[in-house]
C-alpha cells in the first residue's frame, strides 16, 4: 500500500453534538484541513498560485462512517492521493483512532477536486500544477502505476 500524509487530531467538545458524538459535518472539515496542512508542507509553491489565480474546487465529497468517536478521541487522518488526472485530483482519507496503542478505521471518506484559473466571471479548468503532481507523487494507492491519466 502506498504511504499517506498524516494529520493528527484531537477531538473537541466543540466538534460532538448533544448525545456526544461528533457530528458529522466535522469528518469534511478534517478533509479539508488535511489537504490545506497537505499544501502547506509539501507543496507550498502552490500557495503562492492559489494566492494569484489557481482556484481548487471541491466537486464531491463522501464519508462513510464504521464506529463512533467522542471527546478527547486521539485521530490520525491519513490522505492518499486516488487518482490524478490532467485537471482533477481525488483523494481518499482513513479516519483512524488511536486508543492505547491499538488503531480503529472509524470512517473512509473521499473528496473530489477541480483545478480552475480565470476571474470568477470566466473560470476555467486547467492543468494540476506541476509542483502539487510532483508532491503526490509518494502519495498514491496505487504506486505499482503511474497515478497520471
Amino acid at each position: 500500500m502506498a504511504a499517506y500524509y498524516e494529520m493528527r487530531h484531537t477531538v473537541g467538545f466543540e466538534e460532538t453534538n448533544l448525545v456526544g458524538n461528533v457530528y458529522y459535518v466535522n469528518y469534511l472539515r478534517w478533509q479539508g484541513r488535511c489537504r490545506e496542512l497537505f499544501l502547506k508542507e509539501k507543496a507550498p509553491a502552490v500557495l503562492a498560485e492559489v494566492r494569484d489565480d489557481l482556484k481548487l474546487f471541491t466537486l464531491r465529497v463522501e464519508c462513510e462512517f464504521f464506529a463512533e468517536i467522542t471527546a478527547f478521541d486521539e485521530l490520525a487522518i491519513r490522505m492518499r492521493l486516488e487518482e490524478l488526472t490532467q485537471t482533477q485530483i481525488q483523494f481518499s482519507f482513513d479516519y483512524v483512532a488511536l486508543r492505547d496503542g491499538r488503531e480503529e478505521l472509524v470512517a473512509r471518506g473521499r473528496q473530489r477536486i477541480a483545478c480552475m484559473r480565470g476571474p470568477n466571471t470566466r473560470t476555467a479548468p486547467a492543468r494540476v500544477p506541476e509542483a502539487l503532481r510532483l508532491a503526490l507523487t509518494p502519495y498514491a494507492e496505487n504506486a505499482g502505476n503511474p497515478a497520471t491519466a
